[in-house]
């Protein structure tokens, strides 16, 4: 499978809903690293790295997000894989 990574800034209602814990549990179970963060102008950046499959469907899930949260956009870009996460986890 191709490795690849991610970066994807999360837009609408996604800080106070639980929403990087959503992708932290999402990214564990599909075994991709990387990290969530929220940003100061209320959305979500999220940085991945793993097979790209696996990749494009946490794209899937970061657009659908917790039942609390309210995803109004997803930009994604794609970028080279660099390997150097060793988990997932919360930036501050």
């Amino acid at each position: 499978m191709e490795k690849a990574r991610l970066h994807a800034i999360v837009k609408g209602l996604v800080q106070g809903v639980g929403y990087r814990f959503f992708v932290i549990r999402q990214a564990d179970l599909m075994g991709l690293t990387g990290w969530v963060k929220n940003l100061p102008d209320g959305t979500v950046e999220v940085v991945a790295e793993g097979d790209r499959e696996l990749l494009e469907e946490l794209v899937k899930e970061l657009r659908r997000g917790p039942s609390a949260a309210h995803v109004t956009d997803v930009i994604v870009n794609w970028e080279r894989y660099t390997g150097e996460f060793r988990n997932f986890d919360v930036r501050w």
